[in-house]
């Protein structure tokens, strides 16, 4: 790994709010990638694929590498609002960093993938009053590319995803929404509110831009255990089935375990397309 340009960099007041900055050298603004890590919300550190990294910065593309608070101290959705922070953060210092603020992908896998999906889906949420500058810009993205992700963390609709499985009994879900799966119909309203508002389907729309999505196994893989099913690529199949009626572009590609295939040869051609050529 090269070493980063700008290491540890705090983007917030927590101590997790960290980011690693790697600028590709260029005359002009350059897009950005912003890298998410996976962990169930409850481990990891900042962290991007060597490959993707090294092929970005050869193209042009500047790489940031994040990490966000854990679950069980902080629940949802403090993750996927420092993740927002954190894109926010970037276009705050654009200038001093030679970045382009219309050109901001992001990537991730498993939580960080979900995470990716939800900033990419979910509407604006620059406050152009707030007195902190960083939370005036906007969280809005270019493109999403994420490996083995949850489109929903709504455990009633990993249920029905998957019936006859415990799936939807994820431990680092109960952590997230801090809740007994025992009791998931007779929760508070304001949980299951939660469980809406940090799941990317819920806040797709036709402006929404479009994604890249692989997976380790197949859509006839058995689920024989919560992890084969929280990873599994029918939660990529639902969000392809939306957003092809809605005529955004969703690629799906499964069993790379098997195939020996890379993400990376998928990934940085996808990434190029969206970040160095408008998508055309």
């Amino acid at each position: 790994m090269p070493p980063p340009t700008h290491a540890d960099v705090k983007y917030g007041p927590h101590d997790r709010h960290v980011m690693d900055v790697w600028l590709a050298e260029s005359d002009k603004p350059t897009p950005v990638l912003v890298s998410i890590h996976g962990g169930a919300f409850r481990h990891g550190d900042k962290s991007v694929s060597r490959p993707v990294l090294r092929e970005c910065l050869k193209s042009g593309i500047s790489v940031v590498a994040i990490t966000y608070r854990f679950t069980p101290d902080h629940i949802a959705p403090a993750q996927h609002q420092d993740a927002a922070r954190a894109v926010q953060f970037v276009r705050h210092n654009a200038d001093k960093w030679n970045l382009d603020p219309t050109k901001i992908a992001a990537v991730g896998g498993s939580a960080g993938a979900g995470m990716s999906l939800w900033l990419g889906f979910h509407d604006d949420m620059a406050d152009p009053k707030n007195e902190d500058p960083v939370l005036r810009e906007s969280t809005r993205l270019t493109c999403m590319a994420v490996n083995n992700g949850q489109t929903s963390y709504d455990p009633r609709f990993i249920r029905k995803l998957y019936p006859g499985t415990d799936t939807y009994s994820n431990s680092a879900l109960a952590q997230l929404f801090d809740i007994d799966m025992k009791q998931l119909d007779n929760l508070p309203a304001e949980k299951y509110k939660l469980f809406e508002e940090v799941s990317a389907l819920t806040h797709l729309t036709a402006d929404d831009p479009p994604v890249l999505m692989t997976y380790d196994s197949d859509y006839d893989t058995p689920i024989s255990s919560r992890s084969i099913g929280i990873h599994h690529p029918r939660f990529g199949k639902v969000l392809k089935e939306r957003m092809d009626k809605m005529g955004i572009e969703c690629v799906v590609h499964t069993d790379f375990k098997k195939t020996g295939n890379t993400r990376a040869n998928q990934v940085v051609p996808f990434l190029k397309k969206h970040l160095l050529t408008d998508g055309k």
